[in-house]
């Protein structure tokens, strides 16, 4: 790494931490020359993600907007920031391990729907409602009706017993 001050080649690394959620790494290093000491960063360069959007338009993918809209819907719902945050970095990774370059805004739109439903209800009705554009209120009444019934679903499901115990590993074999 070139020193910042005088240009030289070699400089020794005597500090190293993780930095920005362990996306990046942070080194403190000293010109091997002039003895000064500097910073410098590493990161994973990144594909550059790009949203396609309903009418077409490419931009650059941008986690800060999924949060936003995700604080929009929560409003003044008891969710903490922080899970909220962590459901916009979900989203990201799980887009970024698909490998391809663009993504359509759809897409994006429905994981947000997926990962709050069982969050926060109200959120979820709320960021639905925006996202799904509902003409009127009786398809939001049928998007709360959805909600109400996947709800019991996953009561019953609960409510279930068992036929092995969750111990016990299922083969294909007899």
């Amino acid at each position: 790494m070139r020193c910042a001050y005088c240009g030289f080649e070699e400089s020794k690394v005597f500090d190293s931490r993780p930095v920005e959620d362990s996306a990046s790494i942070r080194r403190r290093r000293e010109c091997l020359r002039c003895e000064k000491r500097f910073t410098t960063y590493e990161r994973i360069e990144l594909v550059p993600l790009i949203v396609v959007k309903r009418d077409g338009r490419r931009e650059p993918f941008d986690r800060t907007k999924i949060l936003a809209g995700l604080l929009r819907a929560r409003g003044k719902r008891p969710v903490a920031t922080e899970r909220l945050e962590a459901l916009a970095a979900d989203i990201e990774r799980a887009l970024r391990l698909r490998g391809e370059a663009e993504v359509p805004s759809s897409e994006i739109g429905e994981q947000v729907v997926e990962r709050l439903r069982p969050l926060d209800e109200i959120a979820f009705v709320r960021f639905a409602s925006e996202y799904r554009r509902f003409g009127d209120a009786d398809s939001l009444v049928e998007e709360v009706e959805r909600l109400r019934a996947q709800k019991q679903r996953e009561e019953l499901h609960l409510k279930q017993i068992p036929l092995l115990p969750a111990d016990t590993k299922v083969s294909g074999r007899h």
